[in-house]
């Protein structure tokens, strides 16, 4: 059994040496609270740079620059009924302005600073394990560098290659497990043998069952739509749904920050149609990177969701290459008369992001919404981890022309239906919170108790978001002991 305390002292001694401050969720929230001799610092550092400062940039209100930004209002795109088909307003946060070019920074943030400031990792004696399907492994590379941690990424071999070569950048032991999006057990698999062999060398900071992960969201992705949303309304305006992709559910936190703001919101928690575990208890492969994972995540409330949607990866496909190919866009700004910059900025999506761009049409489709509705969703990333896809694609069926950019909008977006969408009641909720006993119960060591208690005990969510003010508290306290931010004051 580690000392706490000894544990505690080796993470302050490592980040007093290597210069590090920790941000707290607050100036995650709102940047103006980062101190002004640590914004006049940034201006010399890249986004994506290997410097500990960036922690500060873990946050949806970051300069759309490369190098040397400060701070401004939340970035997102607002898409207009010309390419949505729909009356009603979609908005989506873009994720490509953290560092990595994903939002995951945030999500992995939480579960390991918990640990380093509560003496429960040991960053001179330990690793930091992530278990990922792609962009949290990123993440957590990316912060246990900048937090003086060395780090294993476990992740399936059929990700993408800028995925691998980027981890390896970093210095991250990487292991590719058997499959691809959907193998989520073999990953698990992995991670008990690692843990075997290692012992307490390595400490497990699984995304799919870390509070921390959704506690983000809850604290910075959830303040950031509403802060958009008071942005943008008018007289009329209804923040009236958001659409996200399960995936780890992190990104759904936000919804139960949401749901306290506006109580009449509908949550739709989208997943690869290929892979119906929601909607059908079931299983496959599917193309869509970042979502539906064959389970159903341990931090998920399902409680808290109103609607399950599935996304057809062949259409997310196609829609990738009508928005990042020299014809599809041609199309959009020829025949559609779409805006030439937010053509071109197109780009901003990955793949994940189109599908939660699909899912919010569908939904506005479902509940017949008007101009007076708007519906959020978040882009995790950008087509930049993606360009091996786009070239698989021209590999194996050829060019996208004029004619398929026709098509493909004709049918993949203005098509686009309420097929595959369950309006969830009560026992549809329960079915799908019940699906959590096979992996976490059977599989992972969890209790029964805590499963019920997840569905039954109202408190059990609320009491676990309520600790951003306790984490902020620690932080600062932590900060304090590595006497690195008075230099900064």
């Amino acid at each position: 059994m580690m000392n706490k305390d000894k544990v505690l002292e080796n993470t302050i001694k490592r980040c007093k040496e290597r210069h590090i401050i920790l941000p707290t969720y607050k100036q995650m929230q709102n940047p103006e609270l980062i101190p002004g001799k640590i914004v006049d610092s940034l201006k010399n550092i890249g986004l994506w740079d290997l410097n500990s400062l960036n922690l500060f940039r873990i946050n949806w209100k970051n300069e759309p620059v490369k190098t040397g930004g400060g701070f401004g209002d939340v970035n997102y795109i607002e898409l207009p009924t010309e390419l949505t088909g729909v009356k009603a307003r979609i908005i989506i946060l873009i994720g490509k302005y953290f560092p990595t070019g994903a939002h995951k920074v945030g999500a992995t943030f939480g579960p390991l600073v918990e640990k380093l400031v509560t003496g429960r990792f040991d960053p001179t004696s330990q690793k930091a394990l992530w278990p990922s399907t792609g962009n949290y492994c990123r993440g957590g590379a990316y912060d246990s560098y900048l937090l003086g941690c060395e780090s294993i990424a476990v992740l399936p071999e059929g990700m993408s290659k800028e995925r691998f070569d980027w981890l390896h950048k970093v210095g991250a032991e990487v292991f590719a497990t058997p499959g691809t999006e959907s193998n989520v057990k073999e990953i698990y698999d992995k991670v008990k043998e690692l843990k075997a062999e290692r012992g307490n060398k390595i400490v497990n900071l699984n995304q799919f069952e870390e509070i921390g992960n959704p506690l983000w969201h809850y604290a910075v992705t959830g303040s950031a739509m509403e802060e958009v949303f008071n942005n943008i309304k008018d007289d009329n305006s209804r923040f009236s749904a958001m659409f996200l992709t399960q995936g780890s559910a992190g990104t759904l936190g936000s919804a139960d920050y949401l749901r306290e703001v506006y109580p009449n919101i509908k949550v739709c928690a989208g997943e690869a149609l290929q892979c119906p575990t929601l909607l059908e208890n079931g299983f496959g492969e599917h193309r869509i990177e970042g979502i539906g994972d064959k389970h159903v995540p341990w931090i998920h409330n399902i409680r808290n969701m109103d609607m399950v949607a599935g996304i057809d990866d062949n259409p997310n496909i196609r829609i990738m290459r009508l928005f990042n190919t020299e014809k599809g866009k041609e199309f959009l700004k020829s025949e559609l008369k779409i805006d030439s910059v937010l053509v071109d900025n197109l780009n901003l999506f990955g793949i994940s992001s189109i599908a939660n761009i699909m899912g919010a049409i569908k939904m506005a489709k479902y509940y017949e919404m008007n101009e007076d509705d708007m519906v959020f969703s978040v882009a995790t990333d950008s087509m930049e981890m993606y360009q091996s896809r786009l070239a698989e694609e021209v590999s194996l069926i050829g060019d996208f022309t004029s004619t398929d950019a026709a098509i493909s909008f004709d049918s993949d977006i203005l098509g686009l239906g309420i097929d595959h969408m369950i309006e969830m009641n009560y026992y549809e909720k329960k079915r799908m919170h019940n699906l959590k006993y096979f992996t976490w119960i059977e599989q992972q060591g969890k209790t029964v108790e805590e499963l019920n208690a997840q569905w039954y005990d109202e408190n059990y969510w609320k009491s676990r978001y309520a600790k951003v003010d306790e984490w902020d508290e620690k932080i600062m306290e932590f900060n304090e002991r590595t006497g690195v931010i008075k230099e900064y004051i």
